[in-house]
């Protein structure tokens, strides 16, 4: 089905200013889902009655968290304020406030046996959210030039909040990461032969860098499976893993390894942060490693090994 004009508007305007296309759909969800809530009436004739029954429609029947509630508000904010071009004030609800929860930290032996469990560029995935401190989308869109094995570093293109940084590249990685670099060259190679071999890259860039895109150094570490088209800007090309495939096979390789607690990709960053500051690291270097803005976002990794740097001992164990 064609989309709106209006969602067309909306959609321009997201790219104007260069959102990434995952803030885009999720955006554009809740515009839509914010306009058929209403019976299909323009926002230009909605108000704060409006917006306020529907955040109040995602708390109670929809039974949201905190975070996608902000979500579906920010969407909101942003089209008033650049689409109907109208300012939100005196809203009844504002941003809702997240819970601090204390970050679930894996043992080495419990990483070793959720491992044990993958094979191929999944193990060397998940190596990397511990070995790195990457976040999902950090390590799914690593590309060949990327990996730098002669100064041991991995350099991270636009991270969370638009950051470039370094991390280190483990020693314990570097064969593997070797061995994915030559499948993923194969993958090229195939590509070439069949009339294809560029990659996905950001409109801006790929004005710039246009006839490089078929290089091998541009290419995904971990390369997708099928081909498909840029969502911008039409060419055939190859994307990098989604995270969906990643996170399919981590939860086999969790069950299967015996480890009961809620694990996703993040709890690899946190293990690899935690386990940095218990041997000793400087909290200002794990927090230039994690890419982190505020000291104050590393600093909760310091109440996870406080027990343990404090020496506190349990009352009870003082009975038995």
């Amino acid at each position: 089905m064609k989309p709106s004009p209006f969602i067309e508007r909306v959609r321009t305007e997201l790219r104007t200013r260069h959102y990434s296309l995952r803030t885009e759909k999720t955006y554009l969800y809740w515009i839509r889902h914010f306009i058929l809530f209403n019976d299909n009436r323009h926002p230009e004739v909605l108000g704060n009655a409006e917006i306020e029954r529907f955040l109040s429609y995602l708390a109670v029947n929809r039974k949201v968290s905190a975070a996608t509630q902000n979500q579906a508000l920010c969407a909101i904010v942003f089209l008033y304020r650049y689409i109907i071009e109208r300012e939100i004030e005196d809203l009844q609800y504002g941003f809702a406030n997240p819970p601090k929860n204390v970050p679930t930290v894996l043992a080495p032996a419990e990483i070793s046996a959720i491992l044990d469990q993958l094979r191929g560029k999944y193990w060397l995935i998940t190596a990397l959210f511990y070995g790195c401190g990457f976040r999902i989308h950090e390590a799914l869109s690593l590309r060949v030039k990327d990996i730098d094995l002669h100064n041991r570093s991995i350099y991270i293109f636009r991270g969370k909040g638009a950051k470039d940084r370094y991390t280190l590249l483990p020693e314990a990685l570097i064969s593997p990461i070797q061995q994915q670099i030559a499948q993923a060259q194969l993958t090229h190679q195939t590509d070439l032969a069949e009339g294809y071999g560029s990659t996905s890259i950001a409109p801006a860039l790929h004005r710039k860098y246009g006839k490089s895109l078929t290089d091998f150094a541009w290419q995904y570490l971990f390369p997708s499976t099928t081909r498909c088209q840029h969502p911008y800007d039409g060419y055939i090309c190859r994307h990098h893993l989604h995270g969906t495939a990643f996170a399919k096979n981590l939860r086999k390789a969790v069950k299967a390894s015996g480890v009961h607690k809620q694990v996703t990709a993040h709890t690899f960053r946190h293990s690899f942060a935690t386990n940095l500051l218990i041997n000793g690291s400087d909290i200002r270097t794990v927090q230039e490693l994690l890419g982190h803005s505020d000291l104050r976002t590393t600093e909760i990794y310091t109440h996870v090994i406080g027990q343990r740097r404090a020496g506190t001992r349990s009352p009870v164990d003082n009975l038995f």
